[in-house]
This record gives structure tokens, sequence and C-alpha cells, in this order.
């Protein structure tokens, strides 16, 4: 189930080479080494590993909100910054990050409102269209702090596909949730991705949540953070939550699972 490499289109996501690090000159801490992946369109693909393997670095090395210290990244064969310019990039972080003195409506209007120049000839998406699509059409008008917090997470997600963007980035969005709301949401999540395929990096720690959604599972070790395997969801589409119980998922959670151990242990010898 071990996955060989995926080569992107130039319409995708690539990552060659990239590394980066932190702190003063004379105590560096690499946190990235040599990482490379590929996300094709219309692919799911999520990045799981231990706490401090660089998950989320590599997330905003992608979104262009830090700069690698060596590598390159693409996004439909162009430079991170000029596929931001474009609004290729849907960025969804861990909180919704929400405005309080707003409707829901309105938060998902706001990216449409900010430099209305520029986004002249843009696809857009409709926010009320999406916000139904996303179940909250009954709340459009409600202030986030009348929603649940899945609700607001649900709003944040649709506030992210208003530029219809090629690439959707996605760091651990429900990790805040309940296990019960978790799961509401992921397949919420999964529903609407199955008819809207987009290219999705998505961070996670949870190893179902990573089965369920993706095609492929990037698994990272850590000190530094280094892909150590990559594997494939071999799982028909779509997929509902009967699947949780089926032979095929469980034993595919055994193999991701016995990875993640591996690293760990590897991180720890």
């Amino acid at each position: 189930m071990t996955g060989t490499a995926f080569i992107a289109p130039d319409g995708g996501v690539r990552v060659e080479h990239v590394s980066k690090s932190f702190g003063p000159p004379d105590a560096r801490v690499t946190v990235l080494d040599d990482v490379s992946l590929t996300i094709g369109m219309g692919e799911f693909v999520s990045v799981i590993g231990p706490s401090g393997c660089g998950k989320s670095t590599l997330l905003k090395v992608v979104a262009g909100l830090i700069e690698a210290d060596s590598g390159t990244v693409t996004i439909g064969g162009e430079p991170v910054a000029a596929a931001a310019r474009d609004k290729a990039i849907g960025l969804v972080p861990q909180a919704p990050a929400l405005l309080p003195w707003r409707t829901v409506l309105d938060n998902v209007r706001l990216p449409l409102q900010v430099n209305r120049r520029a986004n002249a000839g843009r696809a857009l998406r409709d926010p009320s269209e999406l916000l139904t699509s996303f179940g909250l059409g009954h709340a459009m008008r409600k202030y986030p702090g009348q929603l649940s917090g899945g609700m607001q997470q649900r709003a944040a997600i649709a506030r992210a596909f208003v530029f219809d963007p090629a690439i959707m980035l996605m760091d651990e969005p429900f990790s805040a949730l309940d296990e019960m709301n978790r799961d509401q949401q992921r397949l919420g999540l999964l529903d609407f991705w199955q008819s809207n395929r987009k290219a999705v990096m998505f961070v996670t720690h949870s190893v179902p949540e990573a089965i369920m959604l993706s095609d492929r599972i990037v698994v990272m070790s850590a000190h530094p953070g280094r892909i150590a395997t990559v594997i494939d969801v071999d799982l028909p589409r779509p997929r509902a939550e009967a699947d949780y119980a089926t032979d095929a998922f469980r034993d595919l959670e055994a193999v991701v699972r016995g990875e993640l151990h591996r690293v760990m242990e590897a991180a720890h010898a």
C-alpha cells in the first residue's frame, strides 16, 4: 500500500527539495529537511506525523506564509507568490477566525469586498450558495457567537472556497472539536469535496480522518521533518460513514498506525 512518487501535472502542487530551519545562527533547528511532494488536481492528500514533524510548517511554506530556506514550490506551474496573487490558494487554519460583529454571510462575503478591483474578472462563488452547500443556509443571518464550533469551522471553509481556488490547504480544521462533531464535519467536507474536486493538502493528527478523506497519506518523521513514506488509500469513492466499519478500512488503519509507530520509535532511538 505504500505509494510511489506521484507526478503532478502543471495544475497541481509541486514541492521540490524544501528545507526550513528556525532560530539564531548558532542554534538553528531544522524543521523540514529536503521535502519533496506533489499533489495532482482533484487529489486529496493528507499529511500526518508526530508532533513537531513540520506538518504545519510545510503547509505554511506551500501557502506562501513563510519562505523556505532552500527548494521550490510551484502551484499550477507558477511560483507561490503568483498563485496567491491569482487567488488560486484557499487556506483554512485551525481556528475559524470569523469576525464576531459580522453575520455568517458577511464573513463569507468579506474576501469579495476586500480589494474589489483585484477581484474583477475572477471566477467567484456565490456566498449564499456555498453556505447552503455546507448546511448553513439557515444560519446565514446569525453571528459567529450563535453557532457551534463545528458550524463556525464550516463557515470558515465556505469562506475559503469563495474564490473557487484550485488548491485548498487545511491545517487541522477540526482539531478543536469533540470526536462526534469532528466526524460529522469531516463527512460534510467529504460530501462537498466529492462534488467539487479540488487539490487538497490536509494536515491532521487523526488516522481515521486521513483515511476517510484522502487519496494518499503522507507520513512524516520528525527531528528533522522528512517524508517517511506515502500510503495509497485504495478505498473506492464516494465514501460514507459505513466505510469506517469495513475490513479494508481497518486494514489500512493498521498500516498507517504501524508507520506512525515506526517513525516515532526512530525519533526516540
